[in-house]
């Protein structure tokens, strides 16, 4: 996403920093043990047996939002800028997250979470000096959510109240990017306004779901599903789903994730408060896995050659995991709406074995592209 999603021609010279993509590798590290972690969590929420750490349960969603998804997002906007300072923000997220799984205390792991969150805020404000936009305001603002939340979090706050800062900042990260791809097909400024406004109606929603869960609930329901009519109606996704390859698969990532995106809105609308049970399962997984996932697999190729200075072909294969990551979370609504544990069990270990499936696919992918010769055409 952003700048460093954009991936370096074969031919073209490569800085210092680009010779060391392993320098950048290390960076995601802790974010990938997180992502590991998380996901045994969440095996162990399904009552399957797993590796016992103690507060491993109770910290499935920092894990993967905080420690996976966030020291994700913030590499590569440290990769875009160039600049040491930006670089904190995922060692912070990652090790901090990691570190609520040790004896100390969870509010120094989350503290450190926190002050990542903050540099990824700066990382913001440099990108607006350099070039403001629109695009990067509704990031900014998703980044300044995720302080909230992080803060919120740490202060002991139940992760249910929380749920809601963490939905609004990915929501708009992925929202964002999607409106700075999509500028050069704007007929006027009227489609960045109201992507703007949505984005201030989620942000609000989530301080509002804080105070009144029941209001801001319907709200931050609303909300999300006005930000997915804005995608439908003017992403370039709707569009690309026609072309081959690469730009089809991104495409059919991205319109499946927002199809999960404004299930969620739906359930929030109706269904607020949505602070536990089957509602709340079924809420939190659509955004995470439906969205959230279903956009990371979509930008996969894309960002992390472009992070990590490797290159990542397209793969027919690819679609598997991402069928799989589909129909299993449409399994686990099914459980959810039944309230059929086994249902939601099977669906739930479906989605985690399409997430590893993915990066397994991706790896070797990676790896074997590695291994043949450049193309100098």
């Amino acid at each position: 996403m952003g700048e460093a999603a954009r991936p370096v021609p074969s031919g073209a010279p490569r800085s210092g920093n680009e010779r060391r993509p392993m320098r950048r590798l290390v960076f995601l590290i802790p974010g990938a043990l997180a992502l590991i972690l998380g996901l045994a969590a969440a095996l162990s929420l399904l009552g399957l047996p797993v590796l016992r750490f103690e507060r491993l349960r109770d910290l499935h969603a920092p894990l993967l939002v905080f420690g996976f998804l966030t020291t994700l997002i913030s590499l590569e906007r440290a990769v875009a800028l160039r600049r040491r300072l930006p670089f904190a923000a995922p060692v912070l997220t990652g090790l901090g997250a990691l570190a609520c799984l040790t004896p100390l205390p969870v509010v120094v792991g989350a503290s450190a979470v926190t002050a990542g969150l903050g540099v990824l805020l700066v990382a913001y404000g440099l990108i607006w000096k350099r070039q403001p936009a629109v695009a990067t305001a509704i990031q900014a603002l998703g980044a300044a959510a995720a302080v909230c939340g992080a803060v919120l979090w740490a202060a002991g706050v139940p992760v249910p109240w929380v749920v809601p800062f963490l939905v609004v900042f990915l929501v708009l990260t992925i929202a964002g990017e999607r409106v700075e791809l999509a500028r050069i097909a704007f007929a006027g400024p009227r489609p960045e306004a109201l992507a703007f406004l949505s984005a201030v109606a989620l942000a609000v929603a989530a301080v509002l779901a804080l105070c009144w869960p029941d209001v801001g609930g319907r709200l931050l329901g609303a909300a999300l599903v006005l930000t997915c009519a804005w995608l439908v109606r003017f992403d370039i996704a709707t569009k690309t789903v026609r072309s081959v390859a690469l730009a089809r698969f991104t495409a059919v990532c991205l319109l499946a994730g927002y199809a999960w995106l404004a299930v969620a809105g739906v359930i929030w609308l109706l269904g607020a408060p949505v602070l536990d049970g089957p509602a709340y399962d079924a809420a939190v997984h659509a955004v995470f896995l439906g969205f959230v996932m279903s956009m990371i697999m979509a930008h996969a190729p894309l960002i992390l050659p472009a992070v990590l200075a490797i290159r990542l072909p397209y793969r027919p294969v690819m679609y598997v995991p991402v069928a799989l990551l589909h129909t299993s979370l449409a399994v686990r609504l099914a459980g959810d709406a039944l309230d059929e544990i086994v249902v939601v069990r099977v669906g739930g270990v479906g989605g985690i074995v399409a997430i590893l499936g993915f990066f397994v696919i991706a790896a070797v992918s990676a790896v074997t592209a590695a291994r043949r010769p450049r193309s100098t055409a």
